[in-house]
């Protein structure tokens, strides 16, 4: 059945498909970035080495899934949606080259940070591990922010890029909407990595360490939720950028209220994450469980598969230009040809056996929380 649907569809459905499968990876980065997150907590909730050590070793042992993350959806992209990868990160280089380079110091940050006579001292690779958790994610969510307000660049008939900011991608910064989709993904980030550490870590020894990132837990909901809300009343009355059956872009009032009207599996998703989210955030900052983390980690998910829903359906041009509405690219006009979507899509039939190995090798290494007493008693391991 799945055989032939492969081979009879049609490049539109194509298309479609592959947005999805990019959304969804998307959408999982931007839960992984519980690692990010708690990273720009350490100085806020560890008050002693041993606190210190327990949490970046617990989040030492996923950061690499949120890297792989991040370079497997640049990767899907560029296979299916060339074009876009080439405007983006051809032209807004410099945003992207700071998102690299705040990845790039993470990895180093791990790997060094407890290296004896280490050359730059543990506290430089933590302050390393704070921008990671807050630059970084900041301008991530302002590249996702240009998904609806736009970016400036013009497209020649042969494809060529000319970006008319001399910033670069950094613009995007400078727009408040795009700073309230950053800010709430910061904190967002945040409160996931407390959630995180609740459900990871053995507080026997450090027992104030738990209260702590449980109230940072809540805490940080509550900083993301002015951003959340200025992104919402912003968005669903914003003026959207529309294709008409010529292929023609231009704008439309309401537009983005209208992708989710004309798709209730958006608007669902939409509300069910938000809810799934708060929820998380109570049940780790008003009761004793460890399950928030799950809840708020599955809204994340809903939400953002809305948001990236909402920028590329209903014959919505998803990469907007400010400069030349019709060098803004669609679903359509981005894509791969069908011969590549298609051998791309046998491809991914791979991709829930990969999603169940990384289910399985989660659970192996936290069938067991992490103590104190592993990383620093007389056979400690410690690895960060």
């Amino acid at each position: 059945m799945i055989a032939y649907w492969i081979e009879s569809a049609s490049l539109a459905q194509l298309q479609e498909l592959w947005w999805l499968l990019c959304s969804v990876v998307g959408s999982l980065f931007l839960f992984l970035t519980f690692v990010q997150g708690g990273q720009s907590l350490l100085w806020q909730v560890a008050r002693t080495e041993d606190e210190k050590t327990l949490i970046i070793n617990s989040l030492g042992r996923k950061w690499e899934l949120t890297f792989t993350t991040l370079v497997l959806f640049g990767g899907a992209l560029f296979a299916a949606f060339p074009k876009f990868y080439a405007t983006s990160f051809g032209g807004a280089y410099w945003v992207w080259i700071l998102i690299l380079f705040t990845f790039i110091v993470q990895a180093v940050s791990y790997e060094f940070r407890k290296k004896p006579n280490n050359l730059l001292g543990s506290k430089t690779y933590e302050a390393f591990l704070f921008i990671n958790g807050s630059v970084g994610i900041l301008l991530i969510g302002a590249a996702v922010g240009t998904f609806f307000t736009g970016s400036n660049f013009v497209l020649s008939n042969y494809n060529f890029v000319t970006w008319t900011s001399s910033l670069r991608g950094l613009e995007a910064a400078f727009s408040l909407f795009n700073l309230s989709v950053g800010l709430f993904l910061v904190f967002n980030a945040r409160a996931l990595g407390a959630m995180y550490l609740v459900n990871n870590i053995d507080f026997t020894g450090v027992e104030e360490l738990e209260g702590r990132l449980r109230e940072a837990a809540l805490k940080n909901f509550k900083l993301s939720l002015p951003f959340l809300i200025w992104m919402l009343i912003h968005l669903l009355p914003m003026d959207g950028f529309a294709v008409n059956e010529k292929g023609e872009v231009f704008r439309q009032t309401w537009k983005y209220l209208l992708n989710l009207n004309a798709n209730p599996l958006l608007g669902l998703a939409l509300v069910s994450g938000l809810i799934l989210v708060t929820a998380g955030a109570l049940i780790t900052g008003r009761t004793r469980s460890t399950a928030g983390i799950w809840f708020a980690g599955l809204g994340t998910v809903l939400f953002a598969l809305a948001v990236f829903g909402t920028a590329g359906y209903n014959n919505t041009a998803f990469y907007p230009s400010k400069v030349d509405l019709q060098s803004s690219l669609t679903i359509y006009n981005a894509s791969s040809s069908r011969y590549t979507l298609q051998a791309m899509s046998w491809v991914a039939l791979a991709i829930p056996f990969v999603l169940a190995y990384v289910a399985y090798v989660w659970k192996a290494m936290d069938r067991k929380k992490l103590t104190l007493a592993e990383l620093t008693g007389k056979n400690a391991r410690e690895v960060y």
